[in-house]
Formats: C-alpha cells, structure tokens, sequence
C-alpha cells in the first residue's frame, strides 16, 4: 500500500445511488501516477460492497484530457531511483478489479483517451464522448504494451483495434461512437456529464438484480461463448425470477405506480 493514497486526487462521491469517481490531475492531464492507481484500486472494492452505490460514473476534471494514461514523468523517476518498472509497484497494474465490479460503469470523457485512459474507457460498461476528441492506444510509441486490449475484440472489429495497437494514432471519437464503442457524443464537457448522469439516474431506478444480472451474463456469454454463455445466463436469472423485485414489479405495473426495489 502507497501510503497516503486515501488523499490521492481523486473524488469520489456517492449521492442517490450514484457513484462518481472523477481523477483530478488536469495539471497533468490527468495522468495515472501511482496514488491514483491505488486510490481507484480502493474506490472500486468500495463501489462493489457498498449497497448504497447503483452504478458508478468514472470522469476527471476538465483539460482537455480524459487521461492521458500513465504518468511517464513519475515512471521514468521510479525507474531510475529503484530499478523496477513502475507496474511493478502496483497492485492492480492492468485495473482488472474495475472490470469485476459487478455493477455498472459509465465513463464520462471529456477529452482525449488513450494508454491508461483507453484502459478506464474499455473497462467501462458504457462510454460518452465529447465531439473533437480522440482516442488510441499509444503504447507502440513509447515501446510499453497492452495485454490489457484483449477484451476490446469483443467490443471493435478486429482490424480496427489491430490498427490502434500497431499504429499508436489517435482516432476521432466519432469513429468509435459509429463502431459502437461510444454510445454517445456531446458537444461539451457538462453536457458529456449530463448525459452520464442522466443513463446513471435511469439505471438506479431500475431493479437492481436484473441489473446485476445483464452485466453477469453479457460478460460471461463474452468469456464463454454464445452456448456456454447462454447457460451462464439463465442461472445468473434464477436468482433475478425467484426475488421479491420479480414479484414487486409487475404489481406496481398493475398499481399504476413507482416499483420500491429492495434487490433480493
């Protein structure tokens, strides 16, 4: 554990059922140093066990920058003071536990992605852009890697990520809203936040095991296979059709009014 890293700069609120984690190193460009790193590291453990939260929004303060990845400045200083590459010094160098939370997550970019950046975004459930800026996967211009964009295929044609691996460019966020990547395009910055908290709102309001279980099953139908991932689904739903919200809803449906979900 860095020590400290409960004051690294990120934010992180929960206000109706809604978490937002927002980096805040636009100095930076909100790059990922390594208090950043563990302090999401926690903030993740929290979002899953905290039955306040409903579904997450991942942002940063405005720069022009999404994240522009990890912070080279302070890689380079890890490097020459101990010797050792600094994912080394992480616990979660690949931010595997954001992909485990079992709840969903938006991302809120309101800028360029790339790198680390491009990480947050894929690990994310759902993405909003912001209309001028791009997005790539830059680690074959500073000869690091991205085992990370494995799960990515399942998310973009395979000759596109291909080129954002070999090439390292950075693409326009309307390619990836029109391959589906983004599911939408603002023209500002408040307005990519609106729209976050907006889908955020929509998806706190609804019942909260099926919730869970859409994201359970989409993801194992993209480990498993379509067969396999089928079966994984319906026993994830047995959960979902045997709770008292199955019950809950369709009587407020009948009652003409707001379902109360208490999620079992």
């Amino acid at each position: 554990m860095i020590p400290g890293t409960s004051e690294a700069p990120v934010r992180y609120d929960v206000e109706d059922g809604v978490a937002t984690v927002c980096i805040d190193r636009p100095a930076q460009r909100n790059a990922l140093s390594l208090a950043v790193c563990e302090r999401l590291l926690e903030i993740w453990d929290d979002v899953e066990s905290n039955d306040a939260v409903r579904v997450a929004i991942i942002t940063s303060s405005d720069c022009g920058t999404f994240s522009a990845g990890m912070d080279l400045k302070e890689a380079a200083k890890v490097r020459a003071e101990t010797g050792k590459d600094m994912l080394q010094l992480l616990r979660d160098p690949f931010h595997e536990r954001m992909r485990r939370v079992s709840k969903p997550i938006i991302a809120a970019m309101t800028g360029h992605f790339t790198a680390g950046g491009m990480v947050l975004a894929a690990n994310s459930d759902l993405r909003v852009g912001m209309q001028g800026t791009r997005g790539g996967i830059s680690e074959s211009k500073v000869g690091r890697g991205s085992p990370w964009g494995v799960p990515m295929l399942w998310m973009l044609p395979q000759p596109f990520l291909l080129e954002l691996m070999f090439t390292g460019e950075m693409i326009p966020i309307e390619r990836f809203h029109q391959l589906g990547f983004v599911n939408y395009v603002e023209a500002d910055p408040d307005a990519v936040r609106a729209r976050a908290r907006e889908l955020a709102r929509a998806i706190a309001a609804n019942a909260p095991l099926t919730i869970w279980a859409a994201k359970k099953s989409v993801g194992a139908a993209m480990d498993l296979g379509c067969e396999q991932g089928l079966q994984a689904a319906k026993r994830f739903h047995e959960r979902v059709y045997a709770s008292q919200d199955a019950i809950e809803g369709p009587r407020a449906f009948a009652e003409k009014r707001a379902p109360r979900w208490i999620g079992a």
